[in-house]
């Protein structure tokens, strides 16, 4: 299906040829010119490399009568160059931008806008066209261009990228001082899915975020002892590349149609990455108790071995058959048990005389 917005967003070549037969294209809101002419307020995203405007951008640059920027530095001012866009270097009033549209059957002004704002023009403009004296140009505001999926993740990136440098605390963290920040907001996150709450969700998602654009971030500053630098993009890139990788029934040739075929291709592709020795290699030790537990039986039912349990006395081997007997039904035993302390944590509030907590 065709969306036009979609097409209004598409980045174009500025210097790409210009189809005669092509319909002309109008910006959006467009008026029909008139004695007071039209102004248009151009905006564009810092997170769209400069130059990439959209098609309905770059055919209102070309048929303007004037371009105008307040920012001689605009990162738009080099392309716009190349493709023949003659841009006066100006921040006009409201009142010299409406005598510069007027004349012979109007003229077309482009503004391009600034990263501080126009919001001095605009609001001239506005008490212009309020005064109900002036016969003022027609106004619109044209995107030139959009941000895509993603484009926040750009300013987080610069944002710790400046807290770094400038930071006093933030500038002297190691990888190991932020280990235990890592495991916090992974917890957090947890509770926030077990609870249920949205806005948590998305709170505690962008902690867990934030751990690892600022550890990508340290391994920027690698010394020759710690071992080679890599950058968020190198982190963004390898998980990119593994989930590529492991999905050739979405992105390659094979064919996958259950959850089971999924999970198959999924462990061949990861063992044949892997090459590990052991199954028990790669589950992390210090992970809670439970969860090892069940970490530990799922590769032994998924590898098909029979392995007996340990013998010996006390809680800890107790507790380890049950993990692995939960495991075994489908159930994550940490997540049980937290459950299970939870509704042990309101029978002792309603002991206490207290109501249940989040009521």
């Amino acid at each position: 299906m065709n969306d036009p917005e979609a097409h209004a967003a598409a980045p174009v070549d500025p210097a790409a040829p210009v189809d005669p037969a092509a319909p002309a294209v109008t910006a959006p809101g467009a008026l029909p010119a008139s004695a007071a002419g039209r102004i248009v307020l151009l905006t564009t995203s810092h997170r769209v490399a400069p130059g990439l405007l959209s098609w309905q951008a770059w055919q209102v640059l070309r048929g303007a009568d004037e371009v105008l920027c307040a920012d001689a530095a605009h990162p738009q001012l080099p392309y716009l160059k190349e493709a023949g866009v003659e841009v006066t270097a100006q921040a006009p009033t409201a009142r010299e931008l409406v005598d510069r549209c007027a004349g012979a059957g109007g003229r077309t002004v482009v503004v391009l806008a600034t990263a501080e704002g126009d919001r001095r023009l605009t609001d001239g403009l506005a008490a212009l066209a309020g005064s109900g004296r002036e016969q003022m140009p027609s106004l619109e505001l044209l995107p030139g261009s959009y941000d895509l999926p993603g484009a926040r993740l750009l300013d987080l990136v610069q944002v710790m990228d400046r807290i770094r440098r400038e930071c006093p605390w933030s500038k002297r963290r190691t990888h190991e001082d932020l280990a235990k920040y890592a495991i916090e907001e992974a917890y957090e996150l947890v509770e926030a899915i077990e609870t249920g709450d949205r806005d948590e969700l998305r709170e505690e998602l962008g902690d867990v975020l934030l751990q690892v654009v600022f550890h990508a971030r340290i391994a920027e500053e690698a010394t020759e002892a710690q071992g080679e630098p890599f950058s968020i993009d190198d982190v963004a890139g390898g998980i990119v590349d593994k989930l590529v990788h492991r999905h050739p029934h979405v992105f390659g040739d094979e064919t996958a149609t259950t959850p089971e075929e999924v999970r198959e291709i999924w462990l061949r592709r990861k063992g044949e990455a892997k090459r590990r020795e052991s199954i028990t290699d790669g589950v992390p030790l210090g992970q809670p108790g439970l969860a090892l537990a069940a970490k530990l039986g799922s590769r032994v039912r998924t590898a098909g071995l029979d392995v007996p349990l340990p013998t010996g006395h006390g809680v800890g081997y107790e507790l380890l058959a049950l993990a692995l007997r939960a495991e075994a039904d489908g159930v994550d035993p940490e997540a049980a048990l937290r459950a299970a302390g939870r509704a042990y944590r309101d029978a002792v509030r309603a002991a206490e005389g207290l109501a249940a907590a989040g009521s």
